[in-house]
């Protein structure tokens, strides 16, 4: 885990209050050639939690119409369209100085007591520290149970174990949001001979143009958990994928689908 990159992630999602309504944070501090679409889901999930009490963010359904420019800070102005007993629906814009850069649509539920079931297959066993990847996005310790950057046509699935570190409770959904964003388009890659996600620029452009999370249980960060995620589907000059968040133990926590451009040079 790079500590400078982390308090810096942190950082980010210490919104500042402009009103009632509106917020602001900063944009991380990243070598990176434009505002990192994660660091907008893990701002967007702040601002709706924050803009309602005593409610938990149940899903975040973000679109991205325009390029978010990296290092400068972002206005999230925030709708509570409807709020009841146990849930609540909130609008979100994120502006910075040349205009709206993503919207949203956030929901938030007063956790219920009721009958459980879930249809998932059990996660694999978690890789040894000799699966250790290093995802330049991702300030903590991840370990692939699958290949991501392979030459080799493979499979359109991928396995990611990933441990947020020690963080309070009510940032753990915008943590996990954040690293939900980062490995789709290379997981849509892989049946792709000869390119991998580490191409981008070269031999394809690409960008993020709708993610959606949901979140079925509460849980917490400083854990393990498996990001199992497969792609269906590209064409058109698009991809979309789609995937479930589990515990070692084998709860399934969330579930995320994202679609992105995916244009090959």
């Amino acid at each position: 885990m790079t500590t400078d990159l982390w308090h810096d992630l942190l950082g980010c999602l210490d919104l500042t209050t402009v009103d009632e309504h509106t917020f602001e944070g900063r944009s991380q501090r990243l070598e990176y050639r434009r505002l990192f679409g994660g660091q907008l889901l893990a701002q967007f999930a702040r601002a709706a939690s924050r803009s309602v009490t005593g409610k938990e963010l149940k899903s975040l359904h973000a679109q991205f119409p325009r390029e978010g420019r990296a290092g400068e800070p972002v206005r999230y102005e925030t709708d509570v369209v409807q709020q009841g007993r146990t849930f609540a629906t909130v609008r979100l814009v994120a502006r910075q100085q040349h205009g709206v850069i993503a919207v949203a649509n956030a929901s938030l539920h007063v956790w219920e007591e009721g009958p459980e079931r879930q249809t998932v297959d059990p996660p694999s066993a978690l890789p040894g520290p000799e699966r250790r990847v290093e995802l330049d996005l991702l300030p903590w310790e991840s370990r692939a149970g699958t290949e991501l950057d392979t030459a080799r046509s493979q499979p359109p699935s991928h396995e990611l174990w990933t441990r947020v570190p020690e963080a309070p409770r009510t940032a753990a959904p915008a943590l996990l949001s954040y690293a939900t964003e980062l490995t789709p388009i290379g997981t849509a890659l892989r049946p792709v001979a000869g390119v991998a996600q580490a191409d981008a620029g070269r031999a394809f452009t690409s960008a993020v143009t709708a993610h959606t999370v949901w979140f079925h249980r509460p849980f917490g960060t400083g854990r393990w958990l498996l990001v199992r995620q497969h792609s269906p589907l590209a064409a058109h000059g698009r991809c979309f994928g789609r995937g479930d968040v589990l515990t070692e133990e084998g709860a399934l926590v969330a579930s995320f689908a994202q679609e992105a451009l995916l244009r090959f040079v």
